[in-house]
């Protein structure tokens, strides 16, 4: 899986504080770097997963980390208590439902919808995040045949998992639904968010209710990153609404999301 690196001035939405002058603090299961250039104040937004480390020029933020509420961040960068839950078009809006999302997408799911645990919001990407004519279709995995073990043990809308089970995929499978998700990047005033995976079968159910918020999707089938066996995974149809597990190799569409 390889390494994006996050350049801009980011308005960091956070559930915990920012990590401002070296004062470490604990970091919650979803905290996330981010290493802020000395002098110029631009940042690299890291991925969850793997080694990277900070520059000797650069200075070390944490994003979604446990912690009372911090003052103004260098270089005037706002700090959690400030932009927490802030969304639209240029970020002045409280995040709700239907509302543009940091990277540009549509908020889908927030800390209050029942089965997310994470205390995080969700927005999917836009409908054109990869061509025009809207969401491209992939087969699940090129491995067809081996389990993973990304299945979701938990039914229904309670297995918000799709981060973790994207991770697993991406160290697998060299092709498929979650590459194509994992791929995907979106620059909005600066900052690129290189941060989306494909939704587990709770994140789609979710998708699927709120799909007229979001916008543009087929009335086909789209992939999740809930495997069903070892040539299986389970996939959300959108007309008519069922879930249900299709075999690795079919093609059908895929929607990335992300989390802030």
């Amino acid at each position: 899986m390889k390494t994006f690196y996050r350049v801009g001035f980011i308005a960091l939405l956070l559930t915990g504080v920012m990590f401002a002058g070296g004062v470490a603090e604990a970091a919650s299961p979803s905290a996330q770097k981010v290493c802020v250039n000395k002098q110029t104040g631009v940042k690299r937004y890291l991925r969850k997963t793997g080694k990277q480390t900070c520059k000797k020029s650069e200075r070390k933020l944490i994003r979604n980390k446990a912690g009372a509420t911090g003052a103004t961040g260098a270089n005037g960068a706002l700090t959690n208590s400030q932009t927490k839950n802030i969304c639209g078009v240029n970020g002045t809006t409280a995040c709700a439902v239907g509302r543009q999302g940091p990277g540009g997408g549509i908020v889908f799911m927030t800390p209050s919808t029942l089965g997310n645990t994470s205390g995080l919001f969700y927005e999917a990407a836009p409908s054109t995040w990869s061509s025009p004519s809207g969401d491209p279709t992939s087969a699940w995995c090129n491995n067809t045949t081996d389990l993973l073990g990304v299945a979701s043990t938990v039914a229904g809308i309670n297995s918000m998992d799709g981060v973790a089970k994207s991770t697993v995929m991406l160290g697998v499978c060299t092709s498929g639904a979650a590459n194509l998700a994992d791929a995907y990047t979106a620059t909005v005033n600066g900052v690129v968010y290189g941060d989306w995976f494909l939704p587990s079968k709770g994140e789609l159910v979710q998708i699927y209710v709120n799909r007229f918020a979001i916008g543009g999707f087929s009335s086909g089938t789209y992939w999740s990153s809930s495997e069903y066996g070892a040539k299986g995974a389970r996939y959300q149809r959108f007309n008519p609404n069922n879930q249900a597990n299709g075999d690795k190799n079919l093609t059908y569409y895929v929607r990335p999301v992300r989390v802030f």
